[in-house]
């Protein structure tokens, strides 16, 4: 057997060995990072919050603000006014 070919192969052979070693340990390491981690729970037939009056609590402590109320705060603030 050539040794160029024989060289080759050897390198091959790690190469291939070392991508699997490499995707099986990001794989487990995906996986720990994502333990604990759940799609949160919705309900479409209990209503979105856009559907409410703006301003109303909806799901939990989550309230729905005036878009115009928060553009004045914004432009207040870039523009040195009180905070």
């Amino acid at each position: 057997m050539n040794p160029a070919v024989a060289f080759t192969l050897i390198l091959l052979s790690l190469m291939i060995g070392s991508g699997v070693v490499s995707a099986s340990w990001g794989f487990t390491l995906g996986r720990q990072a994502l333990t604990g981690v759940r799609q949160p729970e919705t309900r479409p037939s209990s209503g979105s919050p856009v559907a409410r009056e703006p301003g109303s609590a909806s799901h939990g402590d989550i309230t729905l603000v005036n878009e115009a109320e928060i553009l004045q705060q914004v432009k207040a603030r870039t523009s040195g006014g009180g905070q």
